[in-house]
């Protein structure tokens, strides 16, 4: 769609989309986003606009408000703004930016943890990577090719995993090799009995000291991980699926239904049928 504002310039374009309800309940999906070129002296203000904004500035700069934070964005910078707060932003120069909003179940969490990390102007590693993310989308809907929401949602996913993982290496570092083997052991087999014993041999260690430096980088035990790992499938299921929470609790790697039910209960504070029936 073409812009109709005197202070963007023609060649602008923007998209809106309406995502489904399976894509409300599951992903994270764009509602606009747009390709801007803005004139000197462009500004915008609003009290609320029910999403996240993220903009890669490509050229100049731009003066930006959300709730009470004050900041400025240059050219080769990412910028995150909470547009559920009063949020504006303006310029004296031309600039131009690439832009979308979007929003989902995770949107929130993401928004506090790289703004946790970083605030809210963000210069990644690797801006271009981090910027192809964004311009694959734009590229979607400019194309007019089908759009899946699956896809998209991915897409998402990276660009936001890409401004949060520098900050990320930098404050906390990467799982050790021995710990990264355990952990992505974990992710491909917890539907399995899990022994102590068996993910410290796949770390190359005692069980010991495995124990020791899983805890230390992960903040949890082994077990506990496992635990997790095992209640966000349920989690997933119970959304995402008909099948009993029986079913469920086999599924997931759990003995006995009732084990199920009391590790769901100590961690999510819901039973799962109570979760299930808790709208999103």
């Amino acid at each position: 769609m073409i812009v109709n504002d005197s202070k963007i310039l023609i060649n602008s374009h923007y998209y809106i989309y309406s995502p489904s309800i399976l894509a409300k309940k599951l992903y994270l999906y764009p509602i606009s986003i747009g390709h801007f070129f803005y004139k000197p002296h462009y500004s915008l203000t609003r009290d609320k606009f029910d999403s996240f904004l993220i903009m890669f500035i490509i050229k100049g700069t731009c003066d930006i408000t959300n709730g009470a934070n004050q900041f400025t964005a240059r050219s080769g910078q990412f910028v995150l703004i909470d547009c559920y707060l009063p949020h504006s932003y303006e310029s004296s120069v031309s600039w131009e930016a690439l832009w979308m909003h979007f929003d989902g179940p995770l949107a929130q969490n993401y928004f506090q943890e790289i703004n946790n990390q970083h605030g809210h102007v963000i210069t990644p590693e690797d801006a271009t990577t981090t910027y192809l993310h964004l311009e694959q989308i734009y590229s979607l809907f400019h194309s007019t090719s089908a759009i899946s929401e699956a896809n998209i949602s991915t897409l998402i996913t990276e660009l936001l995993n890409d401004l949060l993982r520098g900050k990320q290496n930098k404050m906390h570092g990467n799982y050790s090799e021995s710990v990264a083997r355990a952990v992505t052991y974990i992710n491909q087999n917890f539907k399995k009995q899990l022994s102590i014993k068996t993910l410290a041999k796949k770390a190359n260690s005692s069980t010991y000291h495995f124990i020791r430096t899983f805890t230390k980088e992960t903040g949890v035990t082994p077990y506990q991980y496992v635990m997790n790992t095992r209640i966000a499938a349920a989690r997933f299921l119970l959304k995402a699926s008909d099948a009993s929470i029986k079913d469920i609790a086999f599924s997931t790697g759990f003995q006995s239904e009732s084990s199920f039910c009391t590790c769901f209960k100590k961690i999510e504070q819901l039973t799962p049928s109570q979760y299930r029936n808790k709208q999103i």
